[in-house]
């Protein structure tokens, strides 16, 4: 695949900045909605500058427009409500058993159209690899992107089950085509993807954990509802003794980094996979933006993944080049 000078053809998503953790997750959530909506239309996502940052643009034969996306969106995550994917419990800490016993359940349901359950389970963790072993027993190794685990009454896979039931067409629409206000409800519907939730209590007049407003604004609904549906596009899979989770280096609180790829070309499913897949040094030169571009990646971003109190979070980014 290679780099095209021109802004692609297709219908931008305004309202997603591919610099923003979140932002990016949502746009591959939106890719593997509409793929999975439209099997047969081609669906296409490449990245352009717009409006000061990079932007989404989306693509699909016949062509559609805002109202005909946000539609089959809705009615695509509308079928998510109480899905087995979601199905394991309220975290990730769990013993490798009941991790391998809901991973051959999403096997054994899955169909050559219909692999979500299974891919959702390559997304969360594997059951070959475990932590050590505490009085509950042996605890698999999760995904990178889990951000926290059920202290302060914030549960990974809870908050994803509230999200799946209260996010509207509305949220969607909002979350892709308008800048973000962050008007929606954060309590118990976020999952601290976004760096703006990285609220603590220093930097404020009052505790974040107790702030009334937390009910009313302060998150993106749609935004992290999308995000959801790009989880299996960045899959774990054991490296030695650990667990790798696309994108990521590291594993502790001060050196886990997620790095991800900005393409210039229209790319299908299957390709943004492989693009995401590519391996990223510590260190960029112009040697490696060299070969990044030569496979159409038109800009890199990283973030740090650090953990602030119970919780972890993600920082803004940083351009890689």
């Amino acid at each position: 695949m290679t780099s095209s000078p021109q802004q692609p053809e297709g219908l931008v998503l305004c309202g997603l900045d591919g610099s923003n953790p979140l932002a990016f997750l949502a746009a591959l959530g939106t890719l593997r909605t509409l793929s999975l909506a439209w099997p047969d239309r081609q669906v296409k996502m490449a990245w352009a500058r717009h409006a000061g940052a990079w932007r989404p643009v989306v693509q699909a034969s016949p062509t559609f427009n805002e109202e005909k996306m946000v539609e089959s969106l809705d009615g695509r995550l509308a079928a998510m409500t109480k899905h087995l994917a979601f199905s394991l419990g309220d975290d990730l800490n769990m013993p490798f058993g009941d991790f391998r016993k809901h991973a051959i359940e999403c096997i054994g349901q899955a169909t050559p159209r219909d692999r979500i359950a299974a891919d959702f389970a390559a997304a969360f963790a594997c059951d070959a690899i475990c932590d050590v072993q505490d009085k509950t027993g042996q605890k698999i190794q999760d995904t990178a992107l889990r951000t926290m685990s059920g202290a302060g009454h914030q549960h990974f896979l809870a908050t994803m089950r509230h999200i799946i039931e209260q996010t509207t067409a509305d949220h969607l629409r909002r979350a892709l085509f308008a800048p973000w206000g962050y008007d929606d409800p954060v309590a118990k519907l976020t999952l601290r993807w976004d760096p703006a939730d990285d609220s603590r209590y220093a930097l404020q007049w009052r505790d974040p954990s107790g702030d009334p407003s937390r009910k009313a604004s302060g998150g993106m609904l749609g935004a992290n509802r999308l995000a959801i549906e790009g989880l299996p596009m960045l899959v774990c899979a054991p490296r030695g003794n650990h667990l790798h989770t696309t994108g990521f280096v590291g594993r502790g609180s001060r050196d886990t980094f997620w790095t991800w790829p900005i393409w210039g070309a229209p790319a299908c499913l299957g390709v943004c996979r492989s693009l995401l897949a590519i391996p990223s040094p510590q260190a960029f030169d112009a040697e490696t933006a060299r070969q990044f571009r030569e496979v159409g990646v038109a800009a890199v971003f990283r973030s740090q993944r650090i953990t602030v109190g119970k919780f972890r979070n993600f920082t803004p980014a940083t351009a890689m080049f």
